[in-house]
C-alpha cells in the first residue's frame, strides 16, 4: 500500500469513527429515551427495539450482516469491509453506551430530541459517507435494486423510510412521536446534504434580457466582475437571445432584483440553489 492510499484509508477511518460515534450518541441521547424513530436500518432497529426485548445494537447487526452478504457483489470489496466495520462499530457503541456506560437522555423532550437527534444522526451519517462507507440497511437494498432495475436509489431509500414511519403509525398509539420522527428524518437529510456538498450562501441566477450590455456594466459595478454571457434561442420564433449567468450572494439578491426592476421590466429571471461550486468563478 503506497503512502497516498494509506493516508486516504486513515482519513476514511477517522471519518467513519467520528461518524459512528455521533450517530450512536444521537440514538442513545435523543431517539431511544424519547421513543423516536429515524430513517434506514437505524430506524427499523429502533422500531423493532420498541416492540421487543432485544437491544438496538443486536438488531442492527441482525438486519445488516445478512444484507451485506447478499449485496457484496453490488458494493465492492473495500466498500463492504468499511460498511461492516461501520455497522459493528455503531452497534457496539449504542449497546455499550446504554448497557455499560448507562448513558441517560440528554433531554426528555420530543421536540428538542427530534431536532438535535436529527442533527447528530445527520452529522454521523454524513461523516460515514465521506469516509466512503455506509451505515448499511436501506443503502444496501437501494444499491441492489437500482443496479437491477431503473428505480433510483434515492427513491428506494425514501420508500423504505416511508414503510418504517407507516408501520410506526399502525403499531403505536403515540402518533405525535411518529410525526416528530418525520421532522427528525428531514433534519437528518438536510445535515447530510450540508456535510457532503457544503451549504453555500449563494444562488445561481440566469438573467434573460435584451439589454445585455447595460446589465453587464451594472452587475460589474454592483455585484462584482464574475459572470458568463450565454447565447440561446427562443422556442417560439427562433429569435436569438442572450442571457447572463452569475452566482450571487443571498444578501445581494435584492440589489439585483431592484436593478432589474429599474432597468428592464421585460427581463426574465431564474434563481436556483448553488449546492456546490468548484474551480474558478470567472
Amino acid at each position: 500500500m503506497n503512502t497516498h492510499r494509506l493516508k486516504t484509508e486513515v482519513i476514511n477511518s477517522l471519518f467513519i469513527l467520528s461518524g459512528a460515534l455521533l450517530l450512536a450518541l444521537g440514538l442513545v441521547w435523543f431517539f431511544i429515551p424519547n421513543g423516536l424513530l429515524t430513517g434506514g436500518s437505524a430506524g427499523l432497529s429502533l422500531l423493532l427495539h420498541y416492540i421487543s426485548s432485544y437491544s438496538v445494537g443486536f438488531i442492527m447487526l441482525a438486519i445488516n450482516l445478512p444484507l451485506l452478504i447478499i449485496g457484496y457483489k453490488y458494493l465492492g470489496k473495500m466498500f463492504t469491509l468499511r460498511t461492516i466495520l461501520t455497522i459493528v462499530l455503531i452497534s457496539f457503541l449504542v449497546d455499550f453506551g446504554i448497557e455499560v456506560l448507562e448513558l441517560k437522555a440528554f433531554v426528555l423532550d420530543r421536540v428538542l430530541a427530534s431536532l438535535f437527534g436529527g442533527v447528530f444522526v445527520g452529522l454521523g451519517l454524513g461523516l460515514v459517507i465521506k469516509g466512503n462507507s455506509s451505515a448499511g440497511g436501506s443503502t444496501i437494498v437501494a444499491r441492489i435494486i437500482s443496479s437491477r432495475t431503473e428505480i433510483k436509489a434515492s427513491s428506494v431509500i425514501f420508500f423504505i423510510d416511508l414503510i418504517i414511519i407507516g408501520s410506526a403509525l399502525f403499531l403505536f398509539d403515540d402518533r405525535v412521536s411518529v410525526l416528530w420522527s418525520v421532522i427528525s428524518i428531514y433534519v437528518t437529510t438536510k445535515i447530510i446534504d450540508f456535510i457532503l456538498t457544503g451549504r453555500l450562501d449563494k444562488k445561481v441566477v440566469y438573467l434573460v434580457t435584451n439589454k445585455i450590455e447595460l446589465f453587464k456594466r451594472l452587475i460589474k459595478e454592483e455585484l462584482g466582475p464574475h459572470g458568463t454571457v450565454l447565447q440561446g434561442q427562443g422556442l417560439e420564433n427562433d429569435e436569438d437571445k442572450r442571457m447572463i449567468l452569475i452566482v450571487v450572494e443571498v444578501s445581494k439578491l435584492q440589489v439585483l432584483r431592484k436593478m432589474i426592476k429599474n432597468n428592464d421590466q421585460d427581463a426574465f429571471l431564474i434563481i436556483s440553489e448553488a449546492n456546490e461550486m468548484l474551480g474558478r468563478d470567472d
